[in-house]
């Protein structure tokens, strides 16, 4: 198979599984499971890529089916525990009061449709990688960006525990995070999600016209920077916590520094 034959058939997979995820959202009238399923959306478009790409190298490609596997899963179980039994996300319970009756087919274009199209659109790196056959061995482009993945994995799971744990402490209610990685970027989590997805790059600019992939990093950082990340949880954080403006002024928002005075 071709390589657009391959995508083309994993968009089919992903528009499969939004679809039917629509239908769960709307038996159990929460359209906030998306969040639980995106890292497990990536999982399953990589794995499609695995199947079909019978000519690659294939340790890139258990390389790179091992590095989304331990991401999407850790992310989705995460959300899961954070999210199962809480409710309807407040951003998806906003938007079904503003539609009401309409809510239950514009969910369907807005949130479901939406995120398939942008994880399908995306995961071209994770294609690229598994795709080729040359180069037949791994290049130090391989081992920088499962470097670079490294970090952005440390960043991100390192983030959510310690955030995780914090929560779970009654005396910290109110109160904001400012220690251990929080101490260094207001979000590491997002800083982590955006770092890993340049390693995926890295991995494939190894091969042929892999350099035509790196819209995808770009997009997911300036998504989690300035879309459905940062600017979102931080105009809610200042408006909900006192301490939190403070915060802002000692502490990089997104790139890790050294805290400022506030």
């Amino acid at each position: 198979m071709s390589f657009f034959e391959i995508f083309a058939l994993g968009g089919f997979v992903v528009f499969v599984y939004v679809t039917l995820l629509w239908f769960i959202s709307l038996a159990l009238k929460n359209s906030s499971i998306v969040d639980i399923f995106w890292g497990l959306g990536f999982v399953l478009a990589t794995g499609v890529y695995f199947m079909l790409s019978n000519d690659g190298y294939q340790g890139r490609q258990l390389l790179m089916l091992a590095l989304v596997a331990i991401w999407g899963i850790r992310l989705s179980v995460h959300i899961g525990r954070r999210n199962i039994g809480k409710g309807e996300d407040f951003r998806y319970a906003n938007w079904r009061r503003q539609y009401a009756e309409k809510w239950w087919w514009r969910s369907y274009l807005q949130v479901f449709l939406l995120q398939g199209l942008i994880l399908w659109l995306i995961s071209t790196p994770l294609l690229t990688a598994q795709y080729h056959a040359t180069p037949d061995h791994f290049t130090v482009l391989d081992i920088l960006g499962l470097l670079v993945w490294g970090i952005g994995f440390f960043f991100e799971a390192v983030g959510d525990w310690q955030l995780m744990v914090f929560k779970a402490n009654p005396a910290n209610k109110g109160k904001v995070l400012n220690t251990g990685l929080w101490r260094y970027t207001r979000h590491p989590n997002y800083f982590g999600d955006a770092t890993l997805w340049w390693g995926y790059f890295l991995i494939a600019l190894t091969t042929h016209n892999g350099f035509l992939t790196i819209y995808a990093p770009a997009f997911m950082t300036f998504l989690l920077m300035k879309v459905s990340g940062v600017a979102m949880l931080e105009k809610t954080l200042v408006e909900t916590k006192p301490q939190y403006r403070d915060y802002v002024q000692a502490t990089n928002a997104f790139f890790p520094g050294p805290p400022r005075k506030s």
